[in-house]
């Protein structure tokens, strides 16, 4: 069976989806089996501003930062994510011959989330619980849809390349905002893929976020614990990673969405290679 790489577009509008669509392409064309996970955060601030949601962030005690999802904002994701970036990237991956298919996480039930009844945050200094965060923490992918889908077809040649996004369906039937990265590192150990890409709007993980040259080639992060780099939206990103690996994912790489072939470049080694320390034996 053909290797499968699962590669996670950010909402980043420095990330060139076109850029990331033909890159695609070329792997599809080329018998590999393909998933896109994405987001859209430009697209959501977008489409908030427009509809005059306020857009806020919430800061966990570990620096993370999450997007707070209140129904306003939630049917704000829902619009931007399934109605209009969805769109977009199916289209370009159907401009280079690819069939493609767009789904949300509600659609089959594909991405399973438990409702988070109470999110800690710190806001102002102070420790805080907020409890009408429509979000949640993913529970489960339906990998058996997509692996039905990523079968080649009778006619001879690769399969459809599913494009997922949140949100999730909780157990109570009700959506909810899931992350994006965290998503494609669900859909990566759910099917068993051979490599994780998450792309971004930097070179990869930088030891200064302000310095692009700060470049960090390699990056074992512990098992357990803050991820060690937050900055410019990369604390999450080091949460999937984690989440991925300890689910055996055998590669994990954070890489620059921006340039001429995003996802050639990142398997050919650019970026930032993340792995897993052992944990420690007391």
């Amino acid at each position: 069976m053909s290797e499968l790489t699962v590669v996670k577009c950010g909402g980043n509008p420095a990330v060139d989806a076109g850029a990331v669509c033909a890159g695609l392409a070329r792997l599809h064309r080329a018998g590999h089996r393909v998933i896109l996970a994405h987001g859209g955060s430009a697209e959501i601030e977008r489409l908030a501003g427009r509809l005059g949601v306020p857009s806020r962030r919430l800061v966990g005690p570990d620096g993370v930062s999450a997007r707070y999802t209140d129904e306003a904002m939630l049917e704000v994701v829902t619009l931007a994510l399934a109605g209009s970036v969805q769109g977009r990237l199916t289209t370009a991956l159907a401009a280079h011959g690819v069939p493609a298919v767009g789904l949300t996480g509600l659609d089959g039930g594909l991405l399973r989330a438990r409702r988070r009844t109470a999110q800690r945050a710190v806001l102002d200094g102070r420790r805080v619980l907020v409890r009408d965060n429509h979000s949640g923490r993913l529970a489960g992918v339906d990998a058996g849809m997509l692996h039905a889908l990523l079968a080649p077809r009778a006619e001879g040649g690769a399969g459809v390349l599913p494009v997922v996004s949140p949100p999730a369906l909780a157990e109570d039937g009700r959506p909810v905002n899931v992350d994006a990265d965290r998503v494609g590192a669900a859909i990566a150990a759910a099917t068993g893929a051979d490599r994780l890409v998450l792309l971004t709007g930097a070179p990869g993980v930088l030891a200064d976020p302000a310095d692009e040259t700060s470049l960090l080639p390699r990056l074992a992060l512990d098992p357990a614990g803050p991820p060690p780099y937050v900055g410019g939206g990369m604390g999450i990103k080091l949460v999937a990673a984690r989440e991925a690996l300890a689910a055996g994912v055998p590669v994990v790489v954070v890489a620059d969405g921006r340039g001429p072939d995003p996802v050639g470049a990142a398997l050919a080694g650019a970026g930032t290679r993340v792995t897993l320390r052992p944990a420690e034996v007391a």
